[in-house]
């Protein structure tokens, strides 16, 4: 079965790379976050803040639907013809694996508040690009904004209570 002249062969090598990219970032993201949860431990936190021990099957779920909206683009138009949205989406993926080593790793919450700043912004052009290729795409991407919006707040929050750590 074909699906605008992608064969069935390449749409699964296509979700395989758009999968493996995306938790590449993944990763990274990680590797600056290997002494997050004692990290997150010393801080003041928010009383709405969640335990360290739901920000990993969280954000699993989120990359996994991250992938698959960008697969779902890929496979509508391609990459030559949904270029300008893939590239917003891999901006993003980057933005948000420096998020990581500015937080946990470097512990500098004003910049990494910045970078969140600056996520969410490319995640909802993210959003519209994607929207304009496949709706379900977009629709995929919301949970991952809300996520992030809700992680900025906490990082706001997190970076003003603790000055002398972040």
């Amino acid at each position: 079965m074909e699906r605008h002249g992608v064969k069935r062969r390449s749409q699964a090598m296509g979700l395989l790379g758009w999968s493996v990219v995306t938790f590449a970032a993944a990763a990274v993201g990680a590797w600056a976050s290997t002494s997050a949860a004692s990290f997150y431990a010393t801080l003041a936190l928010p009383a709405w803040a969640p335990p360290a021990s739901v920000f990993g099957p969280v954000w699993s779920l989120l990359y996994a639907m991250m992938a698959i909206a960008a697969w779902l683009v890929w496979r509508e138009r391609g990459w030559r013809n949904a270029q300008p949205a893939l590239v917003l989406y891999l901006v993003q993926l980057a933005v948000n694996a420096l998020w990581s080593w500015l937080f946990f790793g470097w512990k500098l919450g004003a910049l990494a508040f910045v970078d969140i700043l600056v996520l969410i912004t490319l995640v909802c052009a993210t959003i519209v690009a994607f929207a304009r290729i496949h709706r379900g795409a977009a629709v995929m991407l919301l949970p991952y904004l809300a996520w992030i919006s809700f992680a900025s707040a906490l990082n706001f929050a997190v970076w003003r209570a603790n000055p002398g750590v972040l």
